[in-house]
């Protein structure tokens, strides 16, 4: 039975008393007729102690906790703190959710995170502005309204369009305003002034006014070019509405273009003796029939080369490349790039009965490489960027109806095709997507006329459309565009005043600004804000300047901006310009047309900022020393391209000229995106999608799918680092809904053991210079908990909040005080000293946890401030009152880690003896701490045991029995039992020995301590108690 220790003394003393247990046990015996009556009235005594007491209940039912507090701590706190709160205002601007289907996990999350922020300031006093928005123009609200309807864009009018779109959507908007609400969202949810959606008249409004003063600063134009379209959308898209695939599939061909001369005379010497073809690769081969040019580096070397008895020339450095596709050949000749400048060649469907025989010429451009391809680029400016740019500043064209361009709007090929093809073969492209079948179609000819060399199956990077996840095209069409290379430096510029979380995403916003030099802003829908332009109809020149506009949106201010749509183009033309027509007798709608295009919703939504001035709580609002329209915005990282860089724009375009660049926001705080919990993206085809209605309220299979309700939900949102990419799913919840109950269960603890709760009467707090060592050590603990809570908040860092919590309430309360008080609270007499030591450190527990759980669980606060406090009020309309910087006791704290190294070993000795059968409780033992002969006097941790004293030790063993001794004495009782060891804590280098024996005296009815006496009914700690309470 005996353990070992470095110390001889030690041992000897230790084992020197084994053999007295015989003595114990017989003088047990003789008192077993006192222990049976004390048996006999253990019932009675349990009405005499204080057991916990709470109506608090272990388990609840979330949905019923949380249905009885959302009003108290959402809508109606919401009001009332704003006409309360005398606190500095706090503007968090929310970005608005597209309105459009069910909640995903990610909309939780960002409602949530933005929730926590608000009423971390709320409880800091100051007055939070939070208006939530839904972004309700566009194509997914427009194909949305079609599909219910069953009917055909071209089938309605747009007025009928725009009508059954705007009920969709507003539909829509309070189907997520239901959803929204559960999670515990602090808003006004139900009050149109205190929500916002891109539909609403005045906000519409404005939007156009920032378009007005944009149009003013010269900084819109249309241009007719290539711009990214979609025909799955039926309209062109700016950057910011692409996702990149890195595994989209192309067909890329390797074709021939035969050459006509050229004034490379290598080159023309070569044709002399037979054909020589221009070898050319393109991934985009229905682009084929627009070629107006082949462009080539004027300083790469290229090669003239036989395979096969037929020249082509190409990029000496690709030749090694492309060996699959020529097979063997036989260099002729090199010449420079700058040497093919001027060569001619002829239609590469030429050959084809009726096509275009026009001769076209090699360019140069800088944008050709050799990385890739033969070195020579097929250009057609209608399809490329590049292309365009170079043909532009070469001159080959210098309008639009240069630009050879036979596509249309569902991206299909138009009947001008045959202009090119030829009727015959016209036919077989005409009407055909370039994206499918034509493209095959226009390969087929390409074979049909000799010229195609080699299909190529690639897979590359490739735009698509980031709603319908379509793959779009690069086409010419006549679209409005923001120029941004007159302001993208100082949007950049005020980017410098903005706090980012994470700190690296201001690169990222940075990059995407830069990288932009202007902004497609049409779109071919009905359903948005109308881009309201006039049109001449003979010319097609628009009229849109700020006197237009000055007209025009005073008729739309008072009618609406469906009157664009079902109003006479009368009405929308200046008075000078209608009193003209009207004094030539010309009817205004056979000379001017409305234009029918729309704005990028992204411009909707980048316009939201403008709200704030109006609702007085932008910049300088209420006399404060204000410098943003808005304190913070938190979204997804994907918004670096979407809404952070569109209200940024949108603020800067529509500044006045002589007004310092100054950001709209003042803080981005970026998340990423919920994955499911095994790190990939969730989708309908895994079959691995987590609602959140889900995690509210259970699935179908309560057992797989619990109801976990809204506040283990929101502790699941603070515990990840939520500004990198975060996984759910039932492992990760099921962790968070423990971590929910622990803190649950340490303040029901608290509750059902301080006094003023559950009729229990208020008795005498203990002053902190009174407070026993364990009691000042808890209380340090609790004021580091809450400094760093509220450092955690103030830096938006919850998971350091959630993690400090989770180990003060499972460690620090949980496994340590209130397991080591229990004996206290329950048997103590209820104004005894200790006791009301204990008590009063639960309620400063239960008050700084409530306050420190309230951001991220509001629920609970709620019930545990209604049980505690039952005053009807809400815990956030107080402020959250810190313990001050006097409960910061590192002393005690050192202390407690000295005590705490020499707990651990007690344990140890003490589980070993449970293990062995020796005790069923630790209250079954009596533990000595033995000190080394002449340590008394010199070492800090013995003085600090025998200033003390014993009961310290009894309470932190959870024994009976305790005794500080030096290896000579004998302790006259011991049993025939004893496990033995020792220990060095680190602030003493004195060993001192541990021996854990039985405990002395017989159990106590009432208490269940071993320290009654012989022949006494209870203990004398509970014949005290019962006496006082009588």
């Amino acid at each position: 039975m005996l353990r070992g220790t470095s110390c001889p003394s030690l041992r000897t003393w230790l084992c020197g008393s084994i053999g007295h247990g015989r003595r114990y046990y017989a003088a047990e015996a003789l008192d077993a007729q006192a222990t049976a009556k004390a048996k006999a009235d253990s019932k009675a005594f349990a009405k005499t102690l204080q057991l916990p007491n709470t109506p608090f209940p272990l388990f609840a039912n979330a949905k019923e906790v949380e249905d009885k507090y959302r009003q108290l701590t959402c809508d109606k706190l919401y009001k009332w703190q704003w006409k309360n709160n005398k606190g500095p205002l706090f503007v968090f601007h929310d970005g608005p959710p597209y309105a459009n289907g069910d909640l995903h996990m990610g909309h939780a999350l960002n409602k949530v995170l933005k929730d926590m922020i608000n009423r971390f300031h709320l409880l800091q006093g100051r007055r939070v502005h939070y208006v939530p928005g839904w972004d309700c123009h566009g194509l997914p609200i427009e194909n949305k309204t079609l599909k219910d309807l069953k009917k055909h864009v071209s089938q309605l009018s747009s007025a009928e369009i725009r009508a059954a779109c705007q009920a969709t959507a507003s539909k829509e908007v309070e189907s997520q305003k239901a959803q929204f609400k559960p999670l515990g969202v602090m808003a006004d949810w139900d009050s149109r002034e205190r929500t916002y959606r891109t539909l609403d008249h005045q906000y519409e409004m404005r939007q156009l006014r920032i378009f007005q003063k944009m149009v003013e600063k010269g900084l819109i134009y249309r241009h007719y070019r290539p711009v990214h379209y979609s025909p799955s959308s039926l309209s062109a898209l700016a950057e910011a509405e692409l996702v990149y695939k890195d595994d989209h599939i192309s067909h890329s061909v390797f074709v021939t273009f035969d050459l006509e001369s050229s004034p490379s005379k290598t080159v023309q010497d070569l044709l002399s003796g037979g054909r020589v073809k221009l070898l050319v690769w393109t991934t985009t081969p229905w682009t084929l029939t627009a070629n107006m040019g082949i462009a080539v580096h004027p300083e790469l070397v290229y090669s003239l080369v036989r395979s096969e008895g037929t020249a082509y020339v190409l990029a000496q450095d690709r030749l090694e490349h492309i060996s699959d596709v020529l097979g063997e050949v036989d260099v002729l000749a090199q010449v420079n790039g700058s040497e093919l400048v001027g060569t001619t060649y002829y239609s590469i469907f030429g050959d084809l009965p009726g096509a275009s025989q026009v001769l076209n010429t090699v360019l140069p451009a800088g944008h050709v490489t050799a990385d890739s391809g033969t070195g020579l680029v097929h250009c057609a400016p209608a399809h490329g960027t590049e292309d365009y740019q170079a043909f532009r500043s070469l001159g080959p064209i210098s309008n639009a109806d240069q630009m050879i361009c036979h596509v249309g709007s569902a991206g299909e090929f138009l009947e001008s095709v045959a202009e090119v093809v030829g009727q015959d073969a016209g036919k077989v492209l005409i009407g055909k997507s370039v994206l499918k079948d034509g493209s095959k179609a226009a390969v087929d000819l390409l074979r049909d006329v000799g010229q195609l060399v080699k299909v190529k199956r690639i897979k590359h990077r490739y735009p698509y459309d980031w709603k319908t996840d379509e793959p779009i095209i690069l086409t010419a069409t006549s679209q409005w565009f923001a120029n941004l290379d007159n302001i993208k430096d100082n949007a950049v510029e005020a980017l410098q005043e903005v706090s980012f979380i994470p700190p690296v995403s201001r690169n990222r916003l940075e990059a995407f600004v830069k990288s932009r030099s202007e902004w497609c802003i049409s779109r071919q829908r009905v359903w948005g804000v109308p881009i309201p332009a006039l049109y001449e109809v003979t010319t097609d020149k628009a009229i849109l300047d700020s006197p237009s506009l000055d007209h025009i949106l005073s008729v739309l201010e008072e009618k609406g901006t469906n009157y664009w749509w079902s109003g006479p183009v009368s009405d929308f033309l200046p008075p000078a310009i209608l009193s003209d027509l009207k004094a030539k007798g010309i009817d205004p709608a056979d000379t001017y047309r409305k234009g029918t295009d729309t704005m990028d919703v992204w411009f909707d939504s980048g316009s939201s900022w403008s709200m704030l001035p109006e609702m007085g709580v932008g910049r300088n609002a209420e006399g404060e020393a204000r410098r943003f329209e808005a304190d913070v915005c938190l979204e997804g990282s994907d918004q670096h391209r979407g809404w952070f860089q569109s209200q940024l724009l949108t603020a800067i375009g529509s500044a006045p000229l002589d007004e310092k660049p100054s950001s709209p926001y003042g803080m981005v705080i970026t998340h990423g995106m919920v994955l499911d919990e095994k790190g990939r993206k969730m989708s309908k085809s895994l079959g691995n999608i987590v609602s959140p209605l889900t995690v509210l309220y259970g699935g179908k299979d309560k057992k797989k799918e619990p109801a976990y309700g809204a506040d283990i939900l929101r502790f699941w949102a603070a515990t990840v680092e939520y500004w990198r990419d975060m996984s759910i799913g039932p492992t990760v919840l099921s962790q968070s809904a423990e971590s929910y109950r622990k803190i649950r269960n340490s303040a029901r603890f608290c509750l059902g053991n301080m006094d003023g709760v559950a009729g229990r009467p208020e008795i005498e707090k203990v002053p902190r210079e009174k407070l026993d060592l364990i009691e000042r050590y808890i209380m340090h603990e609790l004021y580091t908990l809450e400094q760093t809570a509220l450092d955690g908040y103030s830096t938006y860092n919850f998971a350091k909040v959630a993690n400090a919590l989770s180990h003060f309430t499972n460690i620090t309360l949980s496994s340590f005080y209130f397991d080591i008080t229990k004996d206290c609270l329950y048997a103590d007499a209820v104004d005894g000293e200790v006791r009301r030591g204990v008590v009063t450190v639960l309620n400063h527990i239960l008050h700084s946890l409530s306050k420190v759980i309230a951001p991220i669980l509001p629920h609970l606060a709620e019930e545990i401030h209604a049980t505690w406090r039952n005053d009807g009020t809400s815990i956030f309309m107080s402020p959250w009152t810190p313990l001050g910087p006097e409960w910061c006791d590192e002393t005690a704290a050192a202390q407690m880690e000295s005590y705490m190294h020499l707990r651990t070993s007690v344990l140890s000795l003490l589980e070993q003896a449970r293990m062995k059968k020796h005790i069923r409780s630790s209250l079954e033992a009596a533990v000595d701490i033995v000190v080394p002969e002449g340590a008394a006097s010199s070492d800090e941790f013995v003085q600090l045991l025998n200033n003390q004293g014993v009961n310290t030790l009894k309470t932190l063993f959870i024994v009976s029995d305790a005794n500080i001794a030096s290896p000579p004495d004998e302790n006259p009782v011991t049993g025939e039992w004893a496990y033995t060891g020792s220990a060095k804590v680190s602030s003493s280098a004195v060993e001192l020995g541990i021996r854990v024996r039985p405990a002395p005296l017989h159990k106590c009815p009432r208490c269940w301590t071993f320290t009654r006496k012989e022949g006494e009914t209870l203990c004398g700690r509970c014949s005290g108690a019962l006496h006082r309470h009588h």
